[in-house]
C-alpha cells in the first residue's frame, strides 16, 4: 500500500526512484539495528577487558543498567549516540566498529 504525500517534490523523487518510501521499511529493521549495535559494543568491550561497570562509569552513569541493558536490548533500551561517542572514545575505537556486521540479517527490500 503505497501513501500519497501531500508534497509534490516527495511524490515525484520516490516515483523516479531518486528515494524509496519508508512504508517499505520492514517492521523490526530498527530492532535489529540496535540489537547488532549492542553485541558489538559487548563484543569490544570484553575484548578489551573492561566490565559493564567500568564502562558504565568511563561513560559517566553510576550503575551499569545502561551498559547491560543496551547491550542486549533489554526493554527496548539501547545505546544512543551520546553513548555510542563516548563508548568509542574511553575504548579507544572509531565509532564505525558498532556498525560492523550491520547488515547482516537485516533486509531493507
Amino acid at each position: 500500500m503505497k501513501i500519497s504525500y501531500p508534497n509534490k517534490l516527495y511524490n515525484s523523487l520516490l516515483q523516479v526512484g531518486f528515494m524509496k518510501d519508508i512504508i517499505d521499511l520492514p517492521d523490526d529493521t530498527i530492532e535489529k539495528i540496535y540489537i547488532r549495535i549492542g553485541r558489538n559494543v559487548k563484543k569490544i568491550r570484553m575484548e578489551k577487558g573492561i566490565s559493564q561497570l567500568k564502562l558504565a562509569q568511563a561513560i559517566g552513569h553510576k550503575s551499569l543498567s545502561i551498559v547491560s541493558l543496551a547491550e542486549i536490548y533489554y526493554n527496548k533500551q539501547h545505546f544512543n549516540i551520546e553513548h555510542l561517542v563516548k563508548i568509542a572514545y574511553v575504548l579507544d575505537v572509531d565509532l564505525c566498529d558498532f556498525f560492523r556486521d550491520f547488515n547482516e540479517g537485516i533486509e531493507y527490500n
